[in-house]
């Protein structure tokens, strides 16, 4: 399957980073249950920050279903969460606590292949 990542930190003028790479059936197996543990899929972004001047941060899951599995196809935007605090004043603190921690998940999970 395709894995892709794309990052816009604009950390020192950054342009656009974007990763793509083609990976075992045991990789997206262990994506998919990262993302199913996460319980993301029961979270809607309406009560989180709208994007602002600070940032966005976006994350797309589309998952192909196989034997025995469900398509999944999720899609959240927010604004730049900088930290925890960030998360605890939001209005939906326990969705966006959800959404933080998948996408630290994800990219932990990204870096280490």
């Amino acid at each position: 399957g395709r894995l892709r990542y794309a990052n816009n930190s604009n950390y020192k003028q950054d342009s656009m980073i974007r990763k793509e790479a083609y990976v075992s059936q045991a990789v997206l197996s262990e994506l998919r249950r990262i993302v199913d543990d996460s319980k993301i899929a029961k979270e809607d972004d309406n009560q989180w920050p709208v994007p602002d001047k600070i940032g966005r941060q976006e994350l797309e899951v589309i998952l192909g279903g196989g034997p025995g599995k469900e398509a999944i196809h999720l899609s959240f935007t927010t604004s730049k969460i900088g930290s925890m605090h960030d998360v605890a004043n939001s209005k939906d603190p326990d969705g966006l606590k959800t959404f933080y921690y998948l996408v630290q998940d994800l990219k932990c999970f990204v870096f280490s292949l």
